[in-house]
């Protein structure tokens, strides 16, 4: 290890709930990386947080290419040593019609960075992630991807039918399950945080939760105890259902 404060990275963290979970990771005393596919926003993000008195570093990263994240890795390895905890927050909505008439490539294009650039991430990463004591990995989940909540005709999701972005996230929340249980004889807990209706550019700026609310379920995901669960999907009041 080239030091001992503890690094995480949050991808998708220019801009929105990304750069409201690095700060409060910041003012846990991380180290936090920006991940951003443009370096100029990246290094605006971070910059930013630098004048709140934050240690934060932009990281160019685009969780769709592998060799983007490969090399991410490698910046990480040699300027750092270590990560602690890696929040896969990148992701994004594109659906702008009924499910009888999105185009399959709108699918496909969802799950290329909500599923398939998680997966690519964790798995790039986890060399890192399994050489750090107590590592943690965070998936940004939805309730939009609850199959308990969105079945239910009384709950206002249902009113919103997706067939690429809720899914996605339903699959992503598979993803972590299972990574979780290829993990669970290591100290590396992973879980998915939903964030809630949070008013952000995804969500056209409307939403019932703060910005600071929204990022919490991730930080306390990211910062678990050793005695924290894994395998596990979780909002700002606690379990929610798969």
């Amino acid at each position: 290890m080239t030091q001992e404060k503890k690094v995480a990275l949050v991808t998708g963290a220019n801009k929105g709930i990304g750069t409201e979970i690095a700060r409060q990771l910041g003012q846990h005393g991380y180290t936090v990386l920006i991940g951003a596919r443009d370096a100029q926003r990246g290094e605006a993000a971070a910059a930013a947080l630098r004048t709140e008195g934050l240690d934060a570093h932009p990281l160019v990263l685009d969780v769709t290419d592998a060799a983007s994240v490969q090399a991410a890795a490698n910046h990480i390895n040699g300027q750092f040593g270590r990560l602690d905890a890696l929040v896969n927050n990148a992701g994004v909505l594109l659906d702008s019609m009924p499910p009888s008439t999105l185009p399959v490539d709108v699918l496909r294009a969802t799950f290329e960075t909500n599923v398939f650039g998680v997966v690519q991430v964790i798995q790039m990463l986890l060399p890192l992630l399994r050489a750090t004591p107590n590592a943690r990995i965070v998936n940004m989940g939805s309730g939009m991807g609850s199959l308990t909540l969105t079945s239910d005709a009384q709950n206002m999701r249902s009113g919103n039918p997706m067939i690429a972005y809720a899914p996605s996230k339903a699959a992503l929340h598979a993803v972590t399950v299972q990574f979780a249980n290829e993990l669970r004889t290591t100290d590396i807990k992973v879980n998915a945080a939903d964030p809630g209706y949070v008013a952000t550019d995804m969500t056209g700026q409307q939403g019932f939760n703060s910005l600071h609310d929204g990022a919490l379920p991730a930080v306390r995901l990211a910062t678990l105890p050793d005695d924290g669960p894994t395998a596990g999907f979780f909002d700002i009041t606690g379990s929610v259902p798969w």
